[in-house]
């Protein structure tokens, strides 16, 4: 059998002794690449250390809406739930509206009462003024016929004062006869009994006028008491508005689209005016509030753009803008300030309050008020105080 060339002791020998330079040169290019990358990974750390602030106190923050009830009473009916989400106009809370809904219609019949006295008094104002008219016309026709008829009854007196004076002369000549005389006399006397008639009728004319004068200002006083019924009206469509407002605020309802946080009452309590009942928030107005370091002020101005990471999720990342700083450091809003007068001071560098809008804005729900979060910004100073 052909049998191939063997190696020789000495090569053998030299085989892995050539191997050893090979590892340990790639032994070192290893090291010195994991260096570089280590080395490198440094500087950027170390540059974004002195190029960025980070805020880790910040959390995400919105407007907790406290609804209280405006008046007291039983709590009759509490169908939701914290945690609920809401359509604007949903039943939150009904209060027992029982006795607010008896006062609302008792002042609703007081006003129709009013409405039906008006009317009363306009048809009797009406009835007045018609009345009233025809007496006037009446009485002016009775005043000038009467008018009429006494020149006439004054003109017949003196023509039988005439023919009785004419009478009695013939009498005392012989000429007349007394029964002429006696007639003569009669009519006289009845001339003068239809001149008082006359002058009476013109009174009694007069009367009548003065009757139906009377009459119109009866109209004056039906006017006046019409015109006293509408303060009387407004005060109770006063009393009976604020009535209406008392039973429409025993139904709390939903102000927007939100979430219900939190519920202080169950059904059957008996709450008070001003009591809080229930904590909602708009998901859909979400914003994160930060303190930031006094020291690091200058790199958040209004308009600044930042980005904001929140630890439920870790590997989203928000982008933002710094919406507005607080004018005053927390301390400042402390229920028990120490201004230290003693003369014992320690410096402590003071946060103050900012507040970040999120562009664009997270779906609703997404983050929720509380969540921590973390605020990043380039340590870009901007010269020139706040506008």
């Amino acid at each position: 059998m052909d049998v191939g060339p063997s190696k020789s002791p000495t090569q053998e020998t030299a085989d892995p002794v050539r191997r050893k330079p090979l590892r340990r040169y790639a032994r070192l290019i290893g090291l010195a690449l994991v260096a570089a990358l280590g080395l490198g990974l440094t500087l950027r750390w170390v540059h974004w250390q002195f190029t960025h602030v980070v805020l880790d106190d910040a959390r995400v923050a919105s407007d907790m809406i406290m609804l209280a009830s405006r008046v007291p009473g039983w709590v009759q009916r509490l169908p939701v739930t914290a945690g609920d989400n809401l359509r604007e106009g949903e039943l939150l809370v009904q209060i027992d509206p029982r006795e607010a809904s008896l006062a609302v219609q008792e002042l609703e019949a007081r006003i129709a009462g009013i409405a039906a006295r008006r009317a009363e008094l306009q048809a009797r104002l009406t009835m007045v003024d018609r009345q009233s008219a025809s007496q006037h016309q009446a009485a002016i026709a009775r005043l000038d016929q009467a008018r009429a008829t006494l020149p006439a009854a004054e003109a017949d007196r003196l023509f039988a004062t005439s023919e009785l004076a004419r009478a009695e002369g013939l009498i005392a000549s012989g000429a007349g006869t007394r029964q002429r005389f006696e007639q003569l006399r009669a009519g006289l006397d009845s001339a003068r009994q239809r001149v008082i008639g006359a002058a009476a009728e013109i009174r009694n004319a007069e009367a009548l006028m003065a009757a139906a004068q009377a009459a119109r200002e009866e109209m004056e006083v039906i006017t006046r008491q019409l015109e006293a019924l509408a303060p009387q009206e407004r005060e109770l469509t006063a009393s009976r508005d604020r009535a209406a407002l008392d039973l429409a605020d025993r139904t709390i309802r939903m102000p927007f689209d939100g979430v219900v946080d939190r519920i202080f009452v169950d059904p059957g309590e008996y709450v008070l005016a001003g009591q809080r009942i229930i904590l909602v928030h708009n998901p859909a107005q979400i914003r994160v509030e930060a303190n930031v370091k006094e020291t690091d002020i200058r790199f958040f101005r209004p308009g600044t753009p930042v980005r904001v990471t929140v630890d439920a999720w870790p590997d989203r990342v928000f982008d933002g803008v710094v919406d507005r700083v607080i004018e005053a450091a927390t301390s400042e809003f402390a229920l028990l300030p120490s201004p230290n007068p003693s003369g014992n001071f320690t410096k402590i560098t003071q946060r103050l309050p900012l507040r970040v809008q999120l562009r664009p804005p997270p779906p609703p729900g997404l983050l929720r008020p509380g969540m921590m979060v973390r605020v990043e910004a380039e340590a870009r100073d901007t010269s020139g105080p706040d506008r």
